[in-house]
């Protein structure tokens, strides 16, 4: 039992918390699981740096941002904190190889780390400050996205987006010294700005939602720094944010256990640059090719047996560019077996079109089958001379049960880092990330992830 339970009101019981958690309350296993997060979301923001998506969005916000008060990660041009935000949020989401909350497939670093990266380049904070603040914005959008999930993502909406925005408004809120009624209005004028849909994947739309929640987050917060005021209950309200985009209301998921349990502990970090649910069938598809020493010209058929999600999402049997192909089961598969990798460069436009890739994933058969849970796969592979593969994987690597080992980030990092960064400067960066809680101030991170032209 918390301390937190016989207030009022959802949206105040989760903005007292906020207001009265401290860095010194956080256990140590999840204060490290915080540095995770930061590292990955470093490494992602300055890899996407350079990306076409980046490249259009700065040129349209451009004429508009007079200010350089933020640094763009892995770039040499700086912009107003809000466009920074936005900015770095669609940098560390277009490759889709961010980090993901598998309960509820929230990409939790994005909106929250994009917000409190661009104000504290504006406004100093200590490094344990805003690592409380990013790990309370996880846990503040975790938290709502399980009160509404799986619901409110079936009918369409992007949640990354839709509950991103409460992780950005708390994280930014907390670095401004916000009061308990400041933060009611913040999470208020946050549940005013969903956005997402996920109509969106697939496309340069999908990273703009994570952007786009940083931005609309840190401007909540802003707004009800200045007393910008909001209902009172605009999360749980009959006309409020749950009610509204979805038909399921849990609330009990947002306030039990505040301050005891912390969803943020259970955030994962991806090996492949692509949806979630096809992470089951790659890791199958890499250790068979590895143990067997496959080659796409031995294999006559590939059958995976998956979750109905998996067709929902990644059904895509011909992507035209590499971010469809993130969103194609079928492509994903055959480059897999082909390049024994799924990177970033197995997504290039490039990628999607290899001859020997195309021939492969014509072979390629996926059938739903109720039994097989989203975070599984059963893949069979028939090979010309007559043998047949089999794996089933129960979880895949990056998940909870096996997650990421550090050593496996730090090389995801530099991986991405590699050809914008020198070693040198991704190396500093790196352990800035680890000894984050050390710095007197946080955006130093900032300044050593951007580029020199």
């Amino acid at each position: 039992m918390n301390s937190f339970q016989g207030i009022e009101g959802v949206t105040r019981i989760l903005a007292t918390y906020l207001v009265q958690a401290r860095y010194e309350d956080l256990p140590a296993e999840v204060r490290k699981e915080g540095c995770r997060t930061l590292l990955n979301w470093v490494g992602v923001a300055v890899g996407g740096a350079h990306h076409e998506t980046v490249q259009r969005a700065i040129a349209a916000l451009k004429p508009f941002s007079a200010l350089d008060q933020a640094s763009l990660l892995g770039r040499s041009e700086r912009f107003d904190i809000m466009n920074a935000a936005f900015l770095n949020g669609v940098s560390s989401h277009v490759f889709d190889f961010d980090d993901t909350h598998l309960k509820t497939i929230i990409h939790p670093a994005g909106p929250v780390m994009s917000a409190i990266l661009a104000l504290a380049e504006y406004r100093p904070v200590s490094g344990k400050d805003f690592l409380n603040a990013l790990i309370l914005g996880v846990e503040t959008e975790c938290r709502i996205g399980n009160s509404v999930y799986p619901d409110h993502y079936d009918v369409g909406w992007h949640i990354t987006g839709t509950a991103g925005v409460f992780g950005a408004a708390a994280a930014a809120g907390k670095l401004l010294g916000l009061n308990e009624q400041q933060m009611v209005w913040a999470l208020g004028l946050a549940a005013s700005q969903p956005v997402g849909l996920r109509e969106s994947f697939g496309s340069m739309n999908k990273s703009f939602n994570p952007g786009r929640a940083a931005s609309n987050g840190l401007f909540a917060a802003l707004l009800a720094a200045e007393n910008y005021t909001s209902s009172d209950a605009m999360i749980e309200a009959k006309r409020g944010w749950a009610h509204t985009i979805s038909t399921k209301q849990d609330f009990s998921q947002i306030t039990e256990n505040l301050g005891s349990h912390y969803e943020a502990a259970l955030n994962t970090y991806k090996p492949f640059a692509c949806g979630i649910v096809i992470h089951p069938a790659l890791d199958a598809a890499i250790q068979m090719r590895n143990e067997y020493q496959l080659t796409a010209d031995q294999i006559a058929k590939v059958e995976l047996k998956v979750h109905p999600l998996v067709l929902e999402l990644t059904g895509k049997k011909t992507p035209r560019i590499g971010l469809e192909g993130k969103f194609s089961i079928y492509h994903s598969v055959a480059v897999a077996i082909v390049e024994g990798a799924a990177g970033e460069r197995q997504y290039s436009d490039q990628a999607v079109l290899d001859p020997v890739v195309l021939k492969l994933r014509e072979r390629v058969v996926a059938t739903v089958d109720p039994a097989v849970k989203p975070e599984q796969v059963d893949m069979t592979i028939l090979l010309n001379d007559g043998r047949t593969l089999h794996k089933f994987i129960e979880h895949a690597i990056g998940s909870v049960e096996v997650p990421m080992t550090d050593q496996q980030l730090e090389a995801k990092f530099l991986d991405l880092a590699k050809g914008i960064l020198s070693d040198e400067q991704a190396r500093k960066l790196l352990s800035l990330c680890w000894d984050v809680e050390k710095l007197e101030s946080a955006a130093e991170i900032a300044k050593a992830a951007t580029a020199t032209s």
